[in-house]
């Protein structure tokens, strides 16, 4: 069906319309949608004209246009079905679908996770929704269990909606759901002292990544979530370096976001300690307020795709090869000096540590922005503490 014939814009007021001619009637008729004229909007505008087509082919179209109005209140009974010569597209659903999400949720999520499963909706054989068991059958053959069932499940979550927002009559999806897999318990982990300390030693030793020696530093001895110490500029510290003022995070791409839990926090530091220490060492003289405390060597953000290069793997590209270099945790990992862990494991330790040192588990909570439930769930760690039982 060429659109271009149903499908125009109002010179008036820039808003998409619909115009067609019926078989049998004089005049043209036409209808006011009420949209711009975005991607998002031209497919709603097609689904309503093709709903119309239907209703032309099959006898029962209505004259009076009530049926095909774009105002929710008017739609008397669902316009969209889903013929077995359907052109419902997956695909384009989630676009839409993530356009609405975007202004609700994080823009690191939309650029992320939404993202990326647009770009393997891409991958699909079929986007057609009267094929969604094929959809199924090539998600299980050609990816893990979980990934296809963690798909399936948003699939049934974008079509739910756009059956609620009457885009489409049914969920195909809704029946296909597999069985939910069994996820293993992660068990995170944290740092001995004398492993942190090497850690920190290493990297301030090492020809390539010592420039990160600060950040390691930083993110060790204040249980600080690396995007949190990825945002920090000199305006978050007091001018004496005695409080650091930890309010949003910076993880992909370089896009600030408020925290992981959207709390706020202040974190003291001891005057002469040795977080007192580095930040004064570290500090430029005259230091701009927007200036990142912790950027790369050309003064760009850090992202966790960078430091992950540096913590555990590098790779670099020259004449079409690659080369894998290891990081300096990945190193000491594979020289049996440390067990490998990622560097979230510097939160974990500083928790661990902290409480092994008589900290409270309150206080501990309230030094990394978390609940006392989270802490004691997560971040205590008795296995790498030399401690023994008491006899009582």
């Amino acid at each position: 069906m060429d659109e271009d014939k149903w499908i125009s814009i109002d010179p008036r007021s820039d808003k998409l319309l619909l115009r067609f001619r019926v078989k049998g009637f004089p005049k043209q008729f036409q209808i006011s949608t009420g949209l711009k004229d975005l991607k998002r909007n031209r497919y709603i505008v097609r689904l309503r004209r093709d709903a119309i087509a239907t209703d032309i082919s099959l006898g029962r179209f209505d004259p009076t246009l009530e049926r095909y109005q774009f105002k929710p209140s008017a739609i008397a009974t669902p316009l969209i079905s889903l013929p077995p010569k359907s052109e419902a597209d997956l695909g384009e659903l989630w676009e839409i679908f993530t356009e609405f999400q975007s202004s609700q949720l994080e823009q690191t999520t939309i650029l992320g996770r939404y993202r990326k499963i647009g770009n393997m909706i891409k991958q699909s054989p079929t986007r057609n929704l009267n094929e969604a068991p094929k959809i199924r059958d090539w998600l299980l053959a050609n990816f893990s269990h979980f990934t296809a069932w963690t798909n399936l499940t948003d699939y049934s979550r974008c079509c739910k909606w756009a059956c609620d927002s009457k885009l489409i009559t049914y969920n195909p999806f809704e029946k296909l759901q597999i069985q939910k897999p069994k996820i293993k318990y992660r068990h995170c982990k944290a740092f001995t002292l004398e492993q942190r300390d090497l850690i920190i030693q290493s990297f301030e030793q090492h020809p390539t990544y010592q420039h990160h020696t600060p950040l390691v530093k930083f993110l060790f001895w204040t249980g600080a979530r690396p995007g949190e110490a990825f945002a920090l500029t000199w305006g978050d510290i007091s001018p004496d370096c005695r409080r650091i003022n930890i309010n949003k995070s910076q993880n992909f791409k370089g896009i600030k976001k408020g925290t992981k839990n959207g709390k706020h926090r202040v974190f003291p530091v001891q005057e002469d300690s040795k977080l007192h220490q580095l930040l004064i060492s570290i500090k430029p003289k005259n230091a701009s307020q927007t200036e990142l405390i912790f950027s790369s060597k050309t003064g760009k953000p850090i992202t966790s795709d960078i430091f992950i290069f540096f913590w555990k793997k590098d790779r670099t590209k020259s004449n079409g090869n690659v080369y894998h270099y290891l990081g300096v945790v990945g190193e000491l990992a594979a020289q049996g000096k440390v067990p490998y862990l990622k560097p979230y494991a510097t939160r974990h330790t500083f928790a661990t540590w902290a409480i092994t040192n008589s900290l409270s588990v309150d206080k501990v909570a309230s030094l990394i922005g978390d609940t006392v439930q989270t802490v004691l769930k997560y971040y205590c760690h008795p296995e790498i503490v030399d401690f023994e039982c008491p006899d009582f």
